[in-house]
């Protein structure tokens, strides 16, 4: 299968219209949306966001970030497009997701406990399943901000290890945009959407993962 993974749109409706057309003129299996559809705004802007992806007919699969509006759960809910806290399947390929960010110095709008991440992850995965996360894993590439600090999961990071998924999507540190390990497991962090950036991720024996720029 072929994936395109996004995060972090933060409410920029043209890179979503020109991702959309990148999408048209390949062949994907489905998009995967790692949160942060809008930058502190509700549902009717993460309509707005969501509509040229949603047009494309293709399967799509979205968590909500930590700086999205209370409403935009229960849109991504009512589009059928809502991993958090759930197991979802597209073409046979298990994905759990993971909404919000644990808990930040900024009190924004979705954060939750390590025991709450946990929990879900606890509760939904299954064997070999992906996961879709907002946070990314504590300690890795894709946690590390501007200086130097790792500010990701460490539930995440300690599920990651104990039971190895093969990847792990996530984004919500912009500046962490790259590609690591943990074991096994692979770790992406397509950086924002809204700086032009995506990933192309193909589940094969061997997944392959491209980081991508409109």
């Amino acid at each position: 299968m072929r994936f395109v993974a996004v995060t972090d749109i933060h409410g920029n409706a043209k890179r979503a219209c020109q991702l959309a057309e990148v999408l048209r003129s390949g062949e994907f299996d489905a998009l995967l949306v790692a949160g942060d559809l809008t930058h502190f705004s509700g549902s009717e802007k993460a309509r707005e966001v969501l509509a040229p992806m949603l047009e494309l007919g293709m399967p799509l699969v979205a968590v909500h970030g930590n700086c999205d509006g209370r409403d935009v759960p229960e849109l991504l809910t009512e589009l059928g497009i809502n991993a958090h806290n759930r197991r979802v399947e597209v073409g046979g390929v298990g994905i759990v997701g993971i909404g919000g960010s644990n808990i930040t110095p900024f009190h924004t709008i979705w954060e939750l406990t390590e025991d709450e991440i946990g929990g879900i992850l606890e509760r939904n995965y299954r064997e070999g399943d992906i996961i879709l996360s907002h946070v990314p894993p504590h300690g890795t590439v894709a946690d590390r901000v501007h200086f130097g600090h790792h500010v990701g999961s460490r539930a995440l990071r300690e599920f990651i290890e104990e039971r190895q998924p093969p990847l792990v999507v996530c984004g919500h540190i912009h500046e962490g945009r790259g590609i690591d390990r943990i074991g096994e497991t692979i770790v992406v962090n397509p950086g924002p959407l809204f700086r032009k950036y995506y990933a192309v991720i193909e589940l094969e024996e061997e997944i392959k993962v491209e980081l991508k720029k409109l």
